[in-house]
């Protein structure tokens, strides 16, 4: 399968495709003519010696030095090997691939001026699986990811590390595995050109943001699942209130656990059992509706940006100018992405509520003490929810937004930061976090099911019970639970459940 890029837009599910599905890349016709106009006025203005920054003169604070024509391919690997100090362990090859995806996508608009050959040997990278190794952490959000793209562009000059194949090698080596020549030199700009972005908080947050987006449908199921062993009442779940108040987030998630609880026989309605649900079943459709919302704002803004041109300074071929400004600023994503830490921070939360409601005797609504029965010599889900509670409680530390801290760089020159980088790598991090929340859900929910002797399931909380019992058999006794944690988690990953349940009632909305 092939992307062809430069003739339209790029979508999360275009990103995906690259970074995770083998799909390689072309760059269109189009955009060849593109680069090769905005590259002939960088080669007229170094020809002329007209002063532009990055062009003419030396980066950041140095911007008032004048670069000479014999200097220029110089400055341009100088500021490659002195701009590679990241550090810390390397970012996952998937999100690598998407940086260099990225980067392509922004360089082939014409306005950065960079050679077709570099360009080419950057997708000949994606195509034939040369990955990069870029450290996660160096990266201040504002200049664009300056030490980690250095990285990315230390391989293309033969220096560095990178993967081929699972195996890390020098960057040298790892091209010529995969016979690629690398460059021995950059020309005027260039250098600048593919360091100067948002390409790595972008892709990182980019990956984050899809990843939640099918934990958000898994986390739907979850409750479903819970509403079920704890005889939920449906009638909070009513269409009518959803759309008095009017959030499609909230519309929608009820409209997915009605589909999913469809047939079942354990739901109750207002009166049959009690007046009322607690919040973390009755306000379902409120809590998750509001982390919906915020990831399709988180997604409309990532579409933006991956489409965006990011690079300093800015060339306009058709008005013969060479514009310097901030587009390499990462605070459009920086906030964003500190959201998305927010909504699925919020997103555990509300799991981890269920799954206490789950365990204890007082509130379980009949069930066993822990969802085991020869309590006492059993401890049973005890401490699954001590886990997730930990979980959350270092959620909740790593949702303290990044974007609110700047500090000054470049001798000042470079005064206000981002921080947007450290937010995607933190809503990463959370995401994992909130996955295994999730499975520790719907682990016990299925108990819960089991012990609750459920006659007839849901249309959809059927599929999703019978994948787990699958993988994970009934807890009669205390054994290892780790293991069964672990099993339902990448159960989640493989998003097996979503598609099985999916196939029964539909699409769910988001």
């Amino acid at each position: 399968m092939e992307l062809l890029i430069g003739n339209k837009k790029l979508t999360l599910e275009d990103l995906i495709n690259v970074t995770r599905n083998g799909y390689e890349v072309k760059i269109s016709e189009e955009a060849k003519e593109k680069v090769a106009i905005a590259r002939k006025l960088v080669d007229d203005y170094v020809e002329e010696g007209k002063i532009s920054y990055g062009i003419t003169t030396g980066f950041g604070k140095f911007s008032d030095s004048i670069i000479s024509k014999e200097e220029t391919a110089t400055l341009q690997r100088n500021l490659i090997i002195s701009h590679a100090c990241g550090v810390g362990n390397p970012l996952p090859i998937d999100q690598v691939r998407g940086i260099m995806l990225l980067r392509v996508n922004n360089l082939i608009q014409g306005h950065s001026g960079i050679r077709q050959k570099v360009l080419d040997l950057l997708v000949e990278m994606i195509n034939k699986g040369v990955t990069p190794y870029i450290p996660e952490k160096g990266s201040l959000g504002a200049s664009g990811d300056l030490a980690p793209l250095s990285h990315m562009v230390l391989v293309m000059l033969g220096l560095g590390k990178a993967y081929y194949k699972g195996e890390l090698y020098t960057g040298e080596e790892a091209l010529k595995k995969a016979k690629i020549k690398s460059i021995k030199s950059l020309s005027s700009k260039e250098g600048l050109a593919l360091i100067n972005g948002t390409q790595v908080m972008t892709s990182v947050g980019a990956h984050t943001v899809y990843d939640a987006i099918n934990l958000m449908k898994h986390l739907d199921v979850a409750a479903s699942l819970s509403m079920e062993a704890l005889n939920g009442i449906i009638c909070a779940f009513d269409p009518r209130i959803q759309e008095v108040r009017g959030h499609l987030g909230q519309i929608n998630t009820a409209k997915n656990v009605n589909k999913i609880l469809k047939n079942s026989t354990s739901i109750t309605k207002q009166g049959e059992l009690r007046v009322q649900d607690p919040y973390a079943l009755r306000c379902t459709p409120q809590v998750h509706g509001a982390s919906k919302d915020a990831l399709n704002y988180i997604r409309d803004k990532v579409e933006i940006e991956m489409n965006a041109v990011t690079d300093n300074p800015i060339i306009f071929p058709t008005e013969n100018e060479v514009l310097s400004g901030g587009n390499f600023h990462g605070q459009p994503m920086a906030l964003p992405f500190d959201f998305l830490g927010i909504a699925l921070a919020e997103m555990a939360n509300i799991s981890e509520r269920r799954l206490e409601r789950l365990v204890n005797p007082s509130l379980n609504n009949g069930l066993p003490a822990f969802l085991v029965e020869n309590g006492g010599v059993n401890s049973g889900f005890m401490i699954v929810q001590y886990s997730a509670a930990s979980l959350v409680s270092e959620n909740k530390v790593l949702a303290h937004p990044a974007s609110v801290d700047s500090i000054p760089s470049s001798a000042n020159q470079e005064d206000h930061v981002s921080m947007g980088t450290i937010a995607a790598r933190k809503a990463n991090e959370i995401l994992g976090n909130v996955r295994k929340v999730i499975a520790m859900e719907i682990l016990a929910a299925c108990q819960g099911i089991d012990l609750r002797d459920v006659k007839r399931l849901g249309k959809g909380t059927n599929e999703a019970h019978t994948l787990v019992r699958e993988i994970v058999e009934y807890y009669d006794k205390d054994r290892v639970m780790y293991i069964d944690i672990e099993k339902v988690e990448e159960l989640i990953k493989t998003n097996k459940i979503v598609e099985k349940v999916e196939e029964n009632v539909g699409k769910l909305k988001i």
